[in-house]
């Protein structure tokens, strides 16, 4: 696992050497090495090397903090830290999913993520607030539909086997 790891980060480090080249060439050259390094990240964390992932994610924003990607890479972020359960660390990359990239089609899964990264730390409330939000913001989403299914387990169900006076 070490070795790979390894492996991986060399792997890593290099294509990011080489898209740092990139820097003076054509739009369309850069966005492909953005994508290729987006890409070669997200392997990392498919293969659930969450800190490689997210270390990864990180350099992807030093580097390309205004691509159309900055935002998933924060989001994928939060994904590793709420995996790894550093819930805290993974509120604050949700939240600045939600804050920093107001148009990003992130949104929806960053509010429902914070929703759920409450629900790990105990606060009801909150967890509560966040589904509400998905759901009032993002009715038509994937993620409304979880949100809706979360609050449905949140809410005690009435006992049906004892007959009501």
């Amino acid at each position: 696992m070490a070795a790979r790891q390894g492996i991986g980060l060399l792997l890593l480090l290099l294509s990011i050497i080489l898209s740092t080249g990139q820097l003076f060439a054509a739009p369309t050259q850069r966005q492909d090495s953005t994508r290729h390094l987006y890409d070669r990240i997200m392997e990392e964390f498919k293969h659930r090397d969450y800190e490689a992932a997210m270390a990864g994610f990180r350099l992807f924003i030093e580097l390309h903090g205004q691509s159309a990607l900055a935002a998933n890479a924060q989001y994928w972020i939060g994904e590793c830290q709420f995996r790894t359960r550093r819930y805290r660390d993974a509120l604050q990359s949700f939240y600045d999913v939600v804050s920093n990239y107001p148009l990003s089609p992130k949104l929806p899964a960053s509010t429902l993520k914070l929703g759920q990264t409450y629900i790990k730390l105990g606060d009801q409330e909150k967890a509560r607030l966040m589904f509400d939000r998905v759901i009032d913001q993002y009715p038509d989403s994937a993620e409304s539909e979880v949100a809706h299914k979360a609050i449905d387990a949140m809410t005690p169900s009435e006992d049906t086997s004892t007959p009501s006076p």
